[in-house]
């Protein structure tokens, strides 16, 4: 899975560390280190550490805001770990750790965090660290100290040949799907493979290869286990509502007496060194755009330089005056897109400069485009303004990822684990803080400037024409489609035979829940403006963020299906400046704030979505008040937007899940409906939209009737009437008139649709049909219906096609619905050769879904859901979607809690009824993007007729 980089982020300005005295837990004979409480304003994390005899360090960081608790065990094992052809093993291992142990059983784990309320159990590999984590109510800390420490001490004994062989086909279709079955998946391969040699650990991916994946065996399993997998290489961080002497008693009781393993030494930073500048080309299958990307070596992470590369980066590709921006987007009209980004690991990095050119565009024309960016850069530097304006960004999102309990176990976790300091932000905040222009400059010249690097070109199949000149062919390994090559793994879970460890004490029973909390409530307070708008807010001062949303009815619903482009385009235009300022200047005058607001359409609204710190909400609403009142109108910039979305289309057409979205819409709604294209329609009709179109609608739409203001975090009422003072006073256009959209197309009989795309690894499947608006009475049921079937890891959908079988990477159902309709979907991507195998199983299991339903499956499932509502509004995006729901949806304040009551009072039957009712296999679309030539024929067999062939869009 994709590391999520914390600590690069995290800036805060004007951290101070201040530190007390604490007595050292009587459970362990290590010194403890102090409390330490780190302190912003408005914000006060402290935390704990102290490490076990086994050298288990722990930390500990109490959070009461909500009755949650989160555990997180991080070890300092990745891909960068392993050995050469054994690569992909890190990746394969972090599966196998959640599938069974001695005394949880296989898949315990899971079934446990679902039964007590959980969010769910999930974790990631990255080159240099494994995290693994799962977020409960707070009564159940015993349970998950107890399940964590069962993973860690007591797996391995419980691992045989045929549950590696199943778990590898899950992991083969996690490559299939994020590699192999998309646009320039090989690019991040090659270029490890090219910057590094092939010794060093960063040169082959963390996901590994098809080939080495199905090399690895038991003995591999346990010799990486027995080596890595050890107390003195973990850290385990519990974060929450929790007592923290109860804490460190179970702590010690269920993790301390797992033995310690081999010293884990220190490892030595070994940076990428190039002696000359390598290109390289692959044509890519999936790719209908070029793409160039250009990587140059870069520093380890925590590095003194790595924080000014950082900066530097975001510098010259972000924003309207980034100086890649200005040459390629503006001036040049080369591309539409441009990204840059410093990616920074244990050992190394590397400096990323991705450009995607326009259709049949010529690669050859960028590398000039770019050199003039770097000379403009060389020249004018950074401003002041501009430094300062990426660091007051970066405050917010360090803010951001701390809202959860969860979000700070995994970022204490991981600071421990490269630094030994869980609080090692406030360094790196200072670190961050300290960078100055002449730094920005001078990494710059050390690292970019003149320097080697290595060049991909990646182009559409059939047109090597579009590489750089002088690129040599890559490398690259495509995976050939054979029906049956896999052959069924036969086990039987159930067949548990092992010695079990030895412990002192009896780890076989789970423990029982502990104190019971009080569920808390959010205080909704509404009001109403002088011109109608009605406001809903939350206040919550846990950190000094606001969050809010502003809808108005000016939805997809309002447009022309001549265009269907136009509502998205002018909430796309409404953030390209004001009548006073240029985009430039919007884009200065948002990031000086640290604020960050954005304007998107959905079907039946648009909404105009923002967060700022509490100290600057006044100033951010008055820059709100000028988007949405004084737009300015910019032919320029409506022509580069059109350009962009237009690109954007072109490089959707070979994806196949954008395939899957197009032709989902197109089946789903009469030909000519507004709903039957995608938000940007298709590029046709994209070229007629015009300016005049964007102001015609914001004329006749952009009205604050049946508006509605959304607010949370750390304001109150009076605060938010005096920020909207003038959007009250000044927004009175008249009226809009009503909408009359007809409905889906109903569907009377299942019917298999099949969009091929020749070669594909995987199979995209969408199977729908119409159903329940979010404002129908039997919706919170039918959710909660669902629940079991497709909304969880171990819904039976998921457990048989991913876990029992390995066809998947995962596999999901739900109801979507809107104010006036909604639907019912599957959707998943199942290896290629498996296509028709996979839809028997999601036809049978949705078949037999109601009838089988027990009177135990009743119980599990409302214990799940009636416990999961201690996590429902956690952070202030939970408590803004909830204020959402009330607003759009009309319902009471207390809904969750009704809608809780009514699933406690389901009985079977009610059950058995809502089943029959909205879920009907045999009567749905059943959309497969896939491989036509070996499995469209092979459909026919599931009782629904030939499939039918869709017409390719050229």
């Amino acid at each position: 899975m994709p590391k999520t980089i914390l600590a690069s982020l995290a800036a805060v300005a004007a951290l101070t560390l201040a530190a007390c005295s604490k007595e050292a837990p009587p459970t362990t004979t290590a010194e403890t280190p102090p409390e330490t409480t780190a302190e912003a304003p408005g914000l006060s994390i402290e935390f704990e550490k102290y490490q076990l005899d086994n050298g288990l360090e722990v930390v500990l960081h109490v959070d009461k805001s909500d009755p949650i608790v989160a555990i997180n065990l991080a070890a300092h094992v990745g891909s960068s770990r392993e050995l050469q052809g054994r690569t992909g093993f890190a990746h394969l291992f972090e599966h196998l750790l959640f599938l069974d142990s001695e005394n949880l059983g296989y898949g315990g784990l899971d079934e446990m965090n679902t039964r007590i309320g959980g969010a769910g159990t999930n974790g990631f590999t990255t080159s240099d660290m494994t995290q693994y984590f799962q977020a409960v109510p707070a009564d159940a800390l015993e349970k998950i100290i107890w399940a964590e420490a069962d993973k860690l001490g007591f797996f391995i004994n419980t691992v045989t040949q045929p549950v590696i062989d199943n778990e590898k086909q899950v992991v083969k279709n996690e490559k299939r799907q994020r590699v192999d079955n998309q646009p320039y998946g090989h690019n991040f391969d090659l270029i490890g493979k090219t910057i590094y040699p092939a010794d060093h650990p960063y040169s082959w991916q963390v996901i590994g290869s098809l080939a080495d994946l199905d090399a690895a065996t038991l003995q591999d399993v346990k010799d990486f286990y027995r080596r890595w997998y050890v107390p003195n290489n973990v850290t385990l961080t519990l974060t929450g509502d929790f007592d923290p002497a109860l804490a460190k008693i179970l702590v010690e009781k269920y993790f301390g007496e797992i033995p310690k393993g081999e010293e884990v030494a220190p490892r030595q930073p070994r940076k990428a060194v190039l002696s000359e500048t390598i290109s390289l080309m692959h044509e890519d299958s999936f790719a209908t755009v070029p793409q160039l990307t250009m990587i140059w070596p870069g520093v380890e992470e925590y590095h003194p330089d790595s924080y000014a590369l950082n900066i530097l980066a975001e510098y010259l590709s972000v924003g309207k005056r980034a100086p890649l921006n200005e040459i390629l987007i503006d001036e040049t009209k080369l591309t539409s897109s441009v990204a840059a980004f410093h990616f920074a690991k244990e050992l190394a990095g590397e400096f990323y400069l991705q450009i995607g050119a326009t259709a049949d565009g010529d690669l050859d024309a960028l590398p000039p485009a770019i050199n003039d960016a770097f000379m403009r850069f060389e020249e004018n530097g950074i401003s002041e303004a501009d430094l300062d304006r990426i660091k007051a960004g970066l405050e917010v999102a360090f803010y951001n990822q701390i809202q959860s309990v969860l979000g700070k176990a995994i970022q204490l976790s991981q600071y421990n684990i490269f630094t030994g300091d869980p609080g090692f932000f406030a360094k790196e905040i200072g670190a961050i803080q300290a960078v100055s222009t002449q730094d920005v400059m001078d990494v710059y010249n050390m690292y970019i400037k003149d320097k080697h690097h290595v060049l991909t070109s990646f182009v559409p199949n059939g047109k090597p024409e579009l590489a750089l000149a002088g690129a040599q062919p890559a490398a690259v390994v495509e995976e050939p489609i054979v029906q049956g090559a896999e052959a069924e793994v036969a086990f039987d879970p159930t067949q548990r035979t092992f010695q079990p460890t030895p412990s002192s004490f009896d780890r076989t029973a789970e423990p029982e829940f502990g104190q019971p909390y009080t569920l808390p409530a959010p205080e909704v307070w509404r009001s109403q403006m002088d011109n109608g708008i009605a406001t809903y807010g939350i206040e919550s001062t846990e950190t000094p963020l606001i969050f809010f949303a502003l809808s108005i009815a000016a939805g997809r619903d309002r447009g022309d299906p001549a265009k269907p482009a136009v509502a998205a385009l002018t909430a796309d235009l409404l953030q390209k400046g004001t009548a006073n300022r240029s985009t430039a200047e919007l884009e200065d005058a948002i990031k000086a704030l640290g604020s960050d607001i954005s304007i998107s359409v959905g079907v039946d609204n648009t909404t105009i979505l923002g967060n700022t710190l509490a100290r600057n909400f006044a100033a951010t609403i008055a820059l709100v008040e000028e988007m949405l009142l004084e737009p300015r109108w910019d032919q320029q910039e409506f022509d580069l937007l059109k350009r962009r979305q237009l690109d954007q289309l072109d490089q959707a057409a070979g994806n196949p899940n954008a395939i899957a979205q197009r032709e989902s819409a197109k089946l789903s709604y009469p030909a000519g409906h507004i709903l039957s294209y995608t938000t940007y329609g298709t590029r046709e009709k994209l070229e007629t939209v015009t300016l005049d179109d964007l102001k015609a609608f914001y004329t006749t739409n952009y009205s604050p009737v049946n508006a509605s203001l959304r607010i949370v975090g750390d304001t109150s009422l009076e605060d938010v009437n005096q920020a909207f003072a003038g959007i009250s006073s000044s927004w009175n256009t008249a009226t809009p008139g009503q909408t009359a959209l007809s409905p889906a197309r109903p569907v009377e009989a299942s019917e298999i649709y099949f969009y091929d795309i020749p070669g594909a690894k995987q199979s995209i499947l969408v199977i729908q049909r119409p159903s329940l608006a979010a404002t129908d009475l039997d919706y919170p049921l039918a959710g909660a219906m669902n629940f079991l079937l497709g909304n969880i890891y171990t819904s039976r959908l998921n457990t048989e096609l991913r876990v029992n079988k390995g066809y998947t990477y995962g596999i999901r159902s739900g109801f979507a619905g809107g104010k006036k309709e909604g639907r019912f979907a599957i959707t998943s991507s199942v290896r290629s050769n498996v296509t028709k195998e996979s839809m028997e199983l999601i036809r049978d299991i949705v078949s037999d879904y109601g009838p089988g339903f027990s009177a135990a499956d009743l119980s599990t499932l409302k214990g799940a859901l009636l416990r999961g509502q201690a996590r429902q509004n956690e952070t202030l995006l939970a408590k803004l979607s909830m204020l959402g729901a009330i607003a759009n949806f009309g319902y009471p304040d207390d809904y969750q809690a009704q809608n809780a009551s009514r699933i406690e009072a389901m009985t079977l039957p009610d059950f058995k009824t809502l089943a029959a009712t909205y879920l009907r296999p045999d009567a749905m679309n059943w959309l497969v993007v896939g491989d036509a030539e070996t499995q469209a024929a092979r459909l026919s067999e599931l009782g629904y007729g030939e499939p039918v062939l869709l017409e390719k869009v050229e």
